[in-house]
């Protein structure tokens, strides 16, 4: 016959394992974040997501089906009481600070402008998460894609263009993008910056690779530069690959298939490089 000193002590083991194999409470303040969350955190440690973890342009939209979205306001967060918050921009400039006031250990997810950075911000925030080896499979996975795509287009020039009129030049995620699938960026110059319709008319580019010009944009970029009907006859002809804002709207292990969609769009070993 068991004693109470024996049931108590089986009580107080199975309550301790119990909080053994609980992870931390991790809340998402923005869609970035959502994706590390969604992508390295047990579905049953999540607590919060942001409100736009479930759109269209996010990645991991179907792991969000059924978690919590809420507001990245200080109230909403700590009334799910999160042990983590990951961030990339969401929230107040002061929320990060007035959380970790509270007790509350904020993540900040730093930018990256190429996969050696992505690879660090993914290893970071899984060892946050207490998830190490998940992180590491993600890093895996990236690296094999972009050793798969690797000098796909030979050189071949091409030049970056979103619905706004923008492109990418050096020091840009996107630059990576271009380069690792084998493309040379015909942006010149860093960081991004509007293009001349008249220049694209003018002078157009021989390649184009699109990004965000899939039809969940199309009301809100109706009347953009992108979509001035002379640029899209030249597009028509000249686009590689348009890539969905999806895969290039945040820097994360999946930017490398951005990279192999470009690079699955490469003509045969034998063939020109250069579109018609």
């Amino acid at each position: 016959m068991r004693t109470p000193a024996t049931l108590l002590a089986g009580v107080l083991l199975a309550l301790s394992a119990t909080n053994v194999a609980a992870g931390p409470r991790v809340y998402s303040l923005d869609q970035c974040a959502d994706q590390y969350v969604l992508a390295l955190a047990p579905r049953a440690d999540i607590v919060g997501l942001s409100k736009r973890a479930d759109d269209a342009d996010s990645y991991m939209r179907a792991g969000a089906r059924g978690l919590p979205l809420r507001r990245a306001t200080a109230e909403s967060v700590l009334a799910a009481r999160p042990d983590i918050v990951v961030r990339t921009w969401g929230g107040e400039a002061n929320l990060a600070e007035a959380l970790r006031r509270r007790g509350v250990r904020v993540v900040q997810i730093e930018d990256a402008t190429d996969f050696a950075g992505i690879a660090r911000e993914t290893r970071r925030v899984a060892a946050a998460l207490g998830q190490p080896a998940a992180g590491e499979a993600l890093v895996r996975r990236m690296d094999g894609e972009l050793a798969a795509s690797a000098g796909a287009w030979r050189g071949a020039g091409a030049l970056y263009l979103t619905p706004g009129g923008f492109t990418a030049g050096g020091g840009t995620l996107i630059d990576a993008i271009l380069r690792g699938a084998g493309l040379s960026n015909l942006a010149g110059g860093e960081g991004f910056r509007s293009v001349s319709l008249e220049r694209l008319v003018l002078e157009p580019p021989h390649a184009i690779v699109e990004g965000f010009f899939e039809a969940v944009y199309s009301a809100l970029q109706r009347w953009s530069p992108g979509r001035h009907q002379v640029l899209r006859r030249i597009a028509e002809r000249r686009t590689l690959v348009s890539l969905p804002g999806r895969l290039v709207g945040c820097p994360a292990w999946y930017s490398a298939d951005a990279t192999a969609r470009i690079a699955a769009a490469a003509p045969k070993r034998g063939l020109s490089a250069r579109p018609d």
